[in-house]
């Protein structure tokens, strides 16, 4: 038994028949340059057919890219009946993409030749063996994937192992076992991989669905049965409930199982590749994934950090950094001295407390200042930045960079709607600032109006624009008199940050998260050891 294992990916053809995922050609051959990065055996391209014209134009535009360790499968079904392979335009439209690779599914499940494609099991078996025949004697690979063969196998055994004999016989170079609804429990696919595989001449592989939360695991128990091909995709993009999930699969495979594949080395990538996947689908990226989920390694309750703090370990299973990932504290209610003390050292503020340690004086009274703010409406662990600029404060290493006089907004109605104007006014460095501006809305107006002051003292804040703006109700008993968070989601092209503001009044919360975003910027280009902000937008090395 090999412990290589193939990776064979199908974000692009699987994947892209998740709800709300839908990718450009563009987009399509983008992904494929960044799989062979990631050394990805195989990618599924997609379903080269005269209805699908993007499909058609990917592979001939894939030809052309420069692949160095990715090899591009075509897909499709086996021959339609009453069709010769030498006339069947799904086998010879496959032939035209002109791939190394044709990857075709057939019918296993007696349910579906019976009731789907509605011929007798003696022709299917025949479609399936004179299609793989027809495509190798074109000298392409063929992988058959034996589509619902669990489920198949679970209802005529015979018939689900013959459909696999004749597609060995037709000359297949992979069998790949299909759990295409996704039902199967882990006990029944080992007792069903156990029982056929020592009937096969053929090496097999695994496709598994998620329909039932056991894609991944039923991947690594077939791997671990002898599979040394498994199917999948990133992020788990799929019909349905999605695919196994590659980003889990492939560190279960390499980091706990000890399987190799042909990127191991570049595992450390796993989690940024993941994220590059999220932006291109335009869907959020799940930070409660396993391994490169944001939330993976991140610790919140102060019994887990307190211990984290002493053994990595004792709360972890793997090093983050293994698959890209970083470990983080979140600061809660339920966050102790050690919380306070891990995130001071995190933002490179533990020197400003000779002998940092969760009993010093100045971590409990933050941790009750933390406490407090929290029982005010704060939430901290999603808004990191406004922690950092309430520890230097605290700590008595901030330096605002202005002194607000006064602001307000004004609604005016119009032919066209409302239009938001908003004065501000405040003071830099003794310069007084009066300015104006418009916005879409008053958050919007206020931005505009606050940056025309510092930009002119700060111009590195050109550089820094909202990616995302939250707001939330915190309690609805007050009716319009309850108080309301703000979250703000701000980058500079470089990193991303988060800023928090509590009030009664949506705009006076705006305003703090507002304020705050800025203000971090400020802090990390100048004042990110404890310097006085840079003015004029100069630069810390």
């Amino acid at each position: 038994m090999s412990d290589y294992v193939q990776i064979y990916d199908s974000t692009l053809r699987d994947g892209s028949q998740a709800e709300d995922i839908a990718f450009s050609l563009d987009d399509k051959l983008l992904i494929t340059q960044r799989l062979d990065d990631l050394s990805v055996d195989y990618v599924e391209g997609g379903w080269p057919n005269p209805t699908n014209p993007k499909d058609l134009e990917y592979f001939v535009r894939a030809s052309k890219l420069d692949l160095s360790h990715t090899r591009i499968a075509a897909f499709g079904s086996t021959r339609r009946a009453g069709n010769s392979p030498e006339e069947d335009d799904t086998l010879n439209t496959l032939l035209g993409a002109e791939t190394e690779v044709v990857t075709i599914f057939g019918k296993t499940w007696d349910l579906h030749v019976r009731d789907v494609l509605r011929v007798d099991l003696d022709q299917n078996v025949a479609l399936i063996e004179d299609s793989v025949a027809y495509l190798k004697s074109h000298g392409r690979e063929v992988i058959y994937d034996a589509e619902h063969f669990f489920d198949g196998y679970k209802a005529d055994p015979d018939y689900a192992l013959r459909t696999l004999k004749v597609a060995e016989n037709g000359g297949a170079d992979r069998l790949v076992l299909c759990d295409t609804n996704g039902g199967t429990m882990p006990g029944e696919l080992r007792e069903i991989i156990l029982a056929i595989r020592e009937s096969l001449t053929v090496a097999f592989g695994v496709h598994a669905h998620n329909d039932a939360g056991m894609g991944v695991a039923n991947s690594v128990i077939a791997v671990e049965l002898g599979a040394g091909h498994v199917q999948g995709t990133f992020n788990g993009y799929g019909e349905r409930c999605g695919n196994a999930n590659l980003c889990g699969v492939i560190p279960n495979l390499q980091i706990k199982l000890n399987k190799h594949w042909k990127g191991a080395d570049r595992l450390g990538d796993l989690m940024e590749f993941s994220r590059f996947l999220s932006e291109i689908a335009n869907v959020y990226h799940d930070h409660r994934q396993p391994y490169v989920g944001e939330s993976a390694f991140a610790h919140k309750g102060g019994v887990h950090i307190d211990a984290m703090y002493k053994e990595p370990s004792s709360y972890e299973h793997c090093e983050p950094e293994v698959v890209g990932n970083q470990r983080r504290f979140l600061l809660s209610e339920q966050s102790g001295g050690a919380t306070v003390a891990a995130k001071l050292e995190e933002a490179k503020l533990d020197h400003l407390i000779p002998g940092l340690d969760k009993r010093h004086p100045s971590v409990v009274e933050l941790l009750q200042r933390v406490k407090q703010l929290e029982n005010e409406g704060y939430m901290f662990e999603g808004a990191e930045a406004s922690f950092e600029i309430l520890a230097r404060k605290a700590l008595g290493s901030f330096t605002d960079p202005f002194r607000l006089i006064g602001f307000r907004t004004i609604n005016r109605k119009s032919d066209s709607g409302t239009e938001v104007e908003a004065i501000v006014k405040l003071e830099i460095d003794g310069r007084l600032y009066h300015t104006v501006a418009d916005g879409d809305g008053p958050v919007n107006a206020l931005d505009a109006a606050l940056r025309q002051a510092l930009e002119k003292e700060y111009p590195i804040l050109h550089d820094v624009h909202l990616e995302d703006y939250k707001v939330r109700v915190l309690s609805g008993r007050d009716g319009t008199a309850a108080k309301v968070r703000v979250l703000i989601e701000s980058s500079d092209g470089k990193r991303v940050w988060s800023t928090i503001g509590v009030s009664e009044n949506i705009i006076d919360a705006s305003w703090l998260a507002l304020v705050d975003s800025l203000s971090y910027k400020l802090m990390i280009e100048g004042k990110l050891r404890g310097e006085s902000v840079l003015p004029k937008g100069e630069a810390a090395d």
